[in-house]
């Protein structure tokens, strides 16, 4: 992959995939973005289970573990937390990511992305994580999750990722009650979630974006 670190509105940095033309992140804010739908879109939603259980579809630069693993923290709530990617990024490049403002979040935000493939890991009292290197569409698991950050590329880039087969997989392996959130807000993206067997619902999206969608499992 060819990728060049863009410096956002928000200060926080993301990568641009020039083979893709498509950035990681908002450029309007990478950090705030991500902190917008995936935790207060997601996980304050469901912050009354615990332990919660989270998938998240695009480990990517490991921003949304990270802000899971500090919300986890705030809370006082146990989160285990899936996360699946088809291209780790090497090193050089999540090692100069600015998403952490203190020497113990730059510890962990590192463990992430070093520790093993596959295998289930403790991270603390709050936290257990696992990441497989992996497409979603391979992606085999019996467990049930609460939420799933679902950040693929968008459906320009990876429309493949944005079918109704996809939104079937993921609603079978939520739980009742349990959501779905990404960043799009496309009718189309809608229209697959809802042919799928989900209820969604347009809600305000994050700086630059005026809606997002969030999709659930009912009963």
């Amino acid at each position: 992959m060819k990728l060049e670190f863009i410096q956002t509105s928000d200060k926080s940095k993301t990568l641009y995939n020039s083979e893709l033309n498509e950035h990681y992140h908002s450029i309007h804010g990478a950090y705030q973005e991500s902190v917008h739908v995936y935790v207060k879109s997601g996980l304050e939603v469901a912050k009354s289970l615990n332990p919660i259980h989270v998938l998240e579809v695009g480990f990517g630069t490991g921003l949304n573990v990270l802000l899971a693993h500090i919300f986890a923290h705030k809370n006082q709530v146990k989160i285990d937390l899936t996360t699946i990617e088809t291209y780790p990024l090497p090193q050089n490049i999540w090692e100069n990511l600015n998403y952490y403002s203190s020497p113990k979040e730059q510890e962990v935000f590192s463990k992430f992305h070093e520790i093993e493939w596959d295998k289930k890991v403790k991270i603390d009292s709050c936290f257990d994580f696992t990441k497989h290197e992996t497409s979603l569409q391979d992606f085999d698991t019996n467990q049930k999750f609460d939420v799933i950050f679902f950040d693929a590329f968008g459906p320009e880039k990876q429309p493949e990722l944005w079918e109704i087969p996809i939104f079937e997989k993921l609603y079978s392996v939520l739980n009742p009650n349990g959501i779905l959130v990404t960043y799009s807000a496309k009718g189309q993206v809608r229209r697959n979630m809802q042919a799928a067997g989900f209820t969604v619902e347009r809600i305000p999206g994050p700086p630059g974006k005026r809606e997002m969608l969030r999709a659930i499992r009912v009963p």
